[in-house]
C-alpha cells in the first residue's frame, strides 16, 4: 500500500509566526497556521472569496527551517499528511484536531 491515499498539498500564507517547542531528546517542533484561499461565483456571478485555515505540525529539521525563515505573512507550500488528534481540556470538554503533518516545504517569498 502507497502513501498516496493520505496526501495533502497546499499552498498559502502564514497568520501568525510559528510557535517553536524544544521537546526531551533535542526534537523541535514548529505550529504554523496556514491560510489558503478559494475563489468561486456566487448566485448573483460576483466571484467570492473563501479562506480556510490549516494546522501544520513541523519537526526537527522543517522546523528548524521555519523557525529561521518564516513570519506571519510569509508564503509557502507544503506536502504532508493529514494527521487527526483528540484532546480533552481543563474543563473536561473534548476536542477534535486535523492537523497537516508536513514532510516537504517550500518557500514561495521572493528574495530581497
Amino acid at each position: 500500500m502507497n502513501n498516496l491515499s493520505n496526501s495533502v498539498r497546499l499552498t498559502g500564507r502564514l497568520g501568525a509566526a510559528p510557535e517553536l517547542r524544544e521537546l526531551e531528546n533535542e526534537k523541535k517542533v514548529a505550529k504554523i497556521s496556514l491560510a489558503t484561499h478559494y475563489y468561486r461565483k456566487n448566485g448573483k456571478g460576483e466571484t467570492v472569496e473563501e479562506t480556510h485555515w490549516h494546522q501544520l505540525v513541523l519537526w526537527n529539521k522543517h522546523a528548524d527551517l521555519a523557525e529561521k525563515y518564516l513570519n506571519k505573512g510569509s508564503q509557502i507550500a507544503v506536502e504532508g499528511r493529514l494527521a487527526n488528534r483528540f484532546y480533552t481540556d481543563k474543563d473536561g470538554a473534548k476536542h477534535y484536531v486535523t492537523e497537516v503533518v508536513v514532510s516537504e516545504v517550500m518557500l514561495l517569498d521572493k528574495a530581497s
